[in-house]
């Protein structure tokens, strides 16, 4: 383990293993923009079935009506506004098995150096 890891709080370490994950999110949605009308549908979802709390169905909606370069630069925003919205993300399922999988590789190779 190496200082950087050992100085990061577990909690630290999955708010960054998340946003890694977005950030990953972020670079496909702009390769297959039809990720963000899927999240959006289910941000809708979400909402009429009251399945998500209002006040983060509602903060995911705010977010996904702004430009990609906004929404981008949101998924990886480490505010804890975004870290709270990051724990339910209408993006799960966007990046495929073997995209999360090496993400999380690397993830864990650059904090194990």
């Amino acid at each position: 383990m190496c200082l950087a890891e050992a100085a990061m709080t577990g909690h630290q370490r999955n708010e960054e293993r998340s946003i890694w994950l977005h950030r990953a999110v972020a670079e496909k949605l702009w390769q297959d923009p039809a990720l963000l009308a899927k999240a959006r549908g289910r941000v809708e979802g979400w909402i009429a079935d009251a399945s998500v709390h209002p006040r983060y169905a509602e903060a995911w909606r705010r977010v996904l009506a702004r430009s990609l370069e906004e929404i981008a630069e949101r998924l990886t925003d480490p505010s804890e506004t975004m870290r709270a919205l990051r724990q339910c993300s209408p993006f799960a399922g966007a990046l495929t098995p073997r995209e999360r999988w090496d993400v999380l590789r690397r993830f864990r190779e650059t904090y194990e150096r």
